[in-house]
């Protein structure tokens, strides 16, 4: 597939008009899409639509395709497990490809000690599993989560996460015992790790205690809330109170794991053992899969039986998961995380040196973000955010924006692009951030 952007029609072109037409018309209107158009195919950092358009990917599907969207080893691997058996359900009868992926998690993972896994079809899934598995193992119920946080759609994961519109607003009530407390976002609040953390902590203990406390959960890098990358030291001591607390520390790492940010997982620059981890997004090549692993006497809280589901650990999602781990050991795609940080940062510090909207360049290899703001007030400015967004768009650049305050743009291209396509997607966007 030629991996050069091309715009055949103008956005959406006649035949993505015409499938919009039957969207409206059969899919319900809360499902809404970001781009004007329909895909019917993608390789690396190019996604092709219905009309002959070539976009440069700078999403990856929300950072699922790290692998890129058609990478040759997943494609062979679904291929071959498709042939053989699409389901038997693990539950009912067993198959090994479920039991090798929870090896190689166990292998990659930063968990202490011997590790278990859990496999299930979604990253909502696997967080509502973690804290299933961390009140069995504690006895306890309550759990906590901070600010800027997102950790999915249904009831469980919408208390968790914070933002409300789009994704809580008119759906509740939302499930109990759980709290939120303040975080680390060094852009905003100016503290240092320790201090934000000895401010979490106080919140922790005073307004919950450690007692009624099962577990806290914290995404290493925040997505959805504005790829905030907490502090030095931050998640170090929370991690440190949990385990003098006998509170379980789960990490959610399922927008930052399998390499996207230049480690197989985020935690590791903080040089921190998590007791478990939640995964999905990135770790099948974009087969619905998702995992939660953890220390082995943490898993094996729950009771036969307690864990499970009709379709996780589906065959041909974990086919295509221990082929898209194998080529991201092969293809060294963690030092191409950073390789894309590399450039990326150059690109956007240059352009922030004349423009001072840009308030904050943050996050790390290939998950990196800039605030843009008013320069005088540091204001978020969501207008500008979505105006540079929907120009980038129909200049044929998958752009994506996050941010409790609807003022970020984030970057999550495929690991797997050219650096010419990242720099012409990059120049596209900060050039319509000019223009704006």
């Amino acid at each position: 597939m030629e991996q050069t952007r091309h715009l055949a029609t103008e956005l959406p072109g006649p035949k993505a008009k015409a499938l919009m037409e039957r969207q409206h018309a059969a899919v319900a209107r809360g499902v809404s899409t970001l781009m004007p158009t329909f895909a019917v195919r993608a390789q690396d950092g190019i996604l092709e639509d219905v009309d002959g358009n070539r976009l440069i990917d700078l999403g990856a599907g929300i950072a699922v395709t790290s692998v890129g969207a058609s990478a040759p080893k997943v494609v062979e691997a679904v291929q071959r497990q498709v042939a053989e058996f699409t389901h038997t359900c693990f539950m009912v009868t067993p198959y090994e490809g479920y039991v090798a992926v929870a090896e190689k998690l166990a292998e990659i993972t930063p968990v202490s000690g011997p590790a278990r896994t859990a496999l299930f079809n979604s990253g909502a899934e696997a967080v509502e599993n973690a804290v299933k598995i961390a009140r069995a193992y504690t006895g306890k119920q309550a759990v906590a989560a901070f600010d800027h946080a997102y950790h999915g759609r249904t009831t469980l994961t919408m208390a968790l996460t914070a933002k409300s519109m789009p994704y809580k607003h008119s759906f509740g009530p939302f499930a109990p015992e759980v709290y939120r407390v303040s975080g680390s976002y060094p852009y905003r609040d100016q503290l240092d790790g320790h201090t934000a953390a000895a401010r979490a902590i106080e919140q922790l203990e005073t307004q919950i205690r450690a007692e009624n406390l099962a577990a806290v959960i914290m995404e290493p890098i925040q997505g959805e809330g504005g790829f905030i990358v907490p502090a030095p030291g931050f998640l170090k001591k929370i991690v440190q109170w949990c385990n003098a607390n006998d509170v379980v520390f789960i990490a959610d790492e399922i927008q930052t794991g399998f390499a996207r940010t230049g480690r197989w997982f985020a935690s590791e620059y903080e040089d921190v053992q998590p007791d478990i981890i939640t995964t999905a997004k990135g770790i099948a090549g974009g087969m619905p899969l998702s995992a939660v692993t953890g220390r082995a006497e943490i898993m094996d809280a729950a009771h036969p039986g307690g864990l499970g589901g009709t379709y996780g650990g589906n065959p041909v999602a974990c086919a295509a998961a221990l082929a898209a781990i194998e080529t991201i050991e092969e293809g060294h795609l963690d030092q191409e995380a950073l390789r894309i940080e590399k450039l990326v940062r150059a690109h956007l510090e240059e352009v922030q040196r004349r423009d001072p909207r840009i308030g904050d360049i943050r996050g790390r290899g290939a998950m990196l973000a800039f605030e843009l703001v008013d320069p005088e007030t540091k204001a978020p400015d969501a207008g500008l955010t979505s105006a540079v967004a929907t120009a980038a768009r129909q200049a044929g650049v998958i752009a994506l924006t996050c941010g409790t305050y609807g003022n970020v743009v984030r970057l999550l291209p495929p690991l797997t692009i050219s650096d010419a396509l990242l720099e012409e997607g990059l120049s596209i966007i900060t050039d319509a951030l000019a223009a704006a």
